[in-house]
């Protein structure tokens, strides 16, 4: 799992340092692509939200399924997905512009967010305490990340 989060963020890195180019439509396209990933986040995460709320009944099989999902999303290169431009200034994005200035940053917070779901995982099949616990740490993560790099939703 180290592996693939080190190869997504060197590939990133590369695409945002070496500034990719993409022609107008692909920036658009770009952003549609993450967004969707996004929101397959916002699914799985809700899923485990539900059941750390006690909205829906604990099962650890969709549990483990929704955290595995998670971990497998955050495990794919995403450097595509990123092209300068692509910010709330010059685009349909909540992105700040910012977020390509401090990379470092940005790559910090994606291992944090990429380290709790992998603890969430892990937890996420054992009980209904550790699924909540895990998931704290999982939505700080996410958080961070959002309130550094994302314009407020409108």
């Amino acid at each position: 799992m180290k592996r693939a989060f080190t190869l997504t963020a060197a590939t990133l890195s590369l695409a945002v340092l070496t500034g990719t180019a993409f022609a107008d439509g692909h920036i658009d396209h770009a952003i549609k692509a993450r967004q969707s990933q996004m929101n397959l986040y916002a699914f799985n995460l809700g899923a485990l939200g539900a059941m750390a709320k006690g909205q829906v009944e604990y099962d650890a099989e969709a549990a483990t399924k929704a955290a595995t999902n998670l971990v497998t999303l955050m495990s794919l290169d995403q450097s595509m997905y990123w092209p300068q431009g692509s910010d709330s200034g010059s685009a349909k994005s909540n992105t700040k512009a910012d977020m390509w200035a401090n990379f470092p940053d940005v790559m910090a917070k994606g291992k944090a967010t990429y380290e709790a779901a992998v603890a969430m995982q892990t937890a996420a099949g054992t009980d209904l305490e550790a699924l909540r616990g895990a998931m704290g740490a999982l939505g700080g993560a996410c958080t961070a990340c959002h309130k550094a790099y994302r314009e407020p939703m409108n």
